[in-house]
């Protein structure tokens, strides 16, 4: 769908360093106190509780690269295409993505006169274009969002959207085998939504979107992240393996894999997915599938940073998407009542966003 560069997207923009490292704080003292945790599965698109998932026995890692480039601060989407990867920024007053080598040097840059409000994730389409998610909104106040589309020809678009629900805010992007973009929203609380538009794209329009399934993360004890036991909960990465038979969501501390039929997005995630726990980072956001479209690859914020290839044990794959039974319920945390965990990852949420419109008056 080429076009021209339409116009900047104004704004503010997303929280900086500062916020995260209050959040930080926050969510230590309010989970730091929570006993080890059972890993339970998100919940499936009709609502119902999925039973709990167990991590796999422990996968392989092994660093693939280390990135020391000072204009990668912040990276929040991953592509790996061949024999080069394609990164982006979490922020930024252009559209710009890099592409980087097996060592981690930046050997090209594509970039667009547009200028984002909060970019997230990243996808790259058949046809060559990069589709990025502009869809931060710490704040929950944007009126729309946006997938930016970088074409191979060095052409622009920008699609706006909107929810159904009011605003989210979201750092995960799902592109199916048949270009379906499916937005899925970061949540204090673990209960994501995925989203999808609910009409052809409209390059400088507007279209709105529907809700297509519901997820609910419980706590693994997985460690990592920038926010303490919170972060077990929050999506913020996606991915679609190149051989459109795996699809991927990541928290800051653990990945989750489905198989995927076709393009039904929302099929599969009714099913149960394999969890898989990632190398503890200080914010790990982006997630790719290697060439082989069975190997992970993720990376996260900060300089220097290492991007990671995490390989499943062998012969690991998805069990086939199946709805779960009704009446099921998965755990919160072991030895910590669900309601009570619930309790606690509220109180989380709330100081959150008073901390992040703290900071904002005090920038004005």
């Amino acid at each position: 769908m080429p076009g021209p560069a339409a116009s900047p997207l104004s704004g503010p923009r997303r929280s900086g360093p500062a916020v995260v490292a209050l959040l930080a704080a926050a969510s230590a003292l309010l989970l730091a106190a929570a006993p080890g945790v059972a890993a339970a599965a998100p919940t499936s698109a009709a609502g119902a509780f999925a039973s709990p998932v167990p991590a796999t026995p422990p996968a392989s890692t092994q660093t693939l690269c280390r990135f020391t480039d000072p204009r990668l601060p912040e990276v929040s989407g991953l592509v790996v295409t061949g024999d080069k990867l394609l990164a982006m920024n979490d922020g930024g007053d252009r559209l710009t993505v890099y592409v980087l080598d097996r060592a981690c040097q930046v050997v090209g840059v594509r970039t667009a006169p547009v200028d984002p409000y909060d970019p997230e994730d990243m996808a790259l389409a058949a046809d060559g274009t990069v589709w990025l998610s502009d869809t931060g909104d710490n704040l929950a106040q944007r009126a729309t969002v946006a997938l930016l589309a970088l074409h191979p020809d060095g052409s622009t678009a920008i699609y706006r959207m909107t929810y159904p629900d009011g605003p989210h805010d979201a750092e995960a992007l799902l592109l199916a085998p048949d270009g379906t973009p499916y937005v899925v929203t970061k949540e204090v609380l673990g209960n994501s939504g995925v989203y999808r538009p609910a009409a052809a794209l409209a390059d400088g329009g507007t279209v709105p979107m529907t809700k297509v399934a519901a997820l609910s993360f419980a706590l693994t004890g997985t460690a990592g992240g920038p926010v303490g036991r919170a972060g077990e909960l929050m999506v913020t990465g996606g991915a679609v393996s190149p051989d459109g038979k795996l699809l991927a969501l990541r928290t800051y501390t653990d990945a989750y894999l489905w198989p995927l039929t076709g393009s039904d997005v929302p099929a599969a995630l009714a099913g149960k997915p394999v969890r898989i726990p990632l190398p503890p980072a200080p914010q790990g956001e982006a997630i790719s599938f290697g060439a082989d479209s069975r190997q992970l690859v993720v990376a996260g914020e900060g300089v220097p940073s290492d991007i990671t290839v995490v390989t499943p044990p062998a012969g690991l794959l998805p069990a086939a998407a199946t709805a779960p039974a009704a009446g099921t319920a998965a755990g919160g945390a072991a030895g910590v009542p669900t309601l009570t965990a619930a309790v606690i990852a509220a109180v989380t949420a709330t100081l959150v966003m008073w901390i992040v419109g703290l900071f904002r008056r005090r920038r004005r």
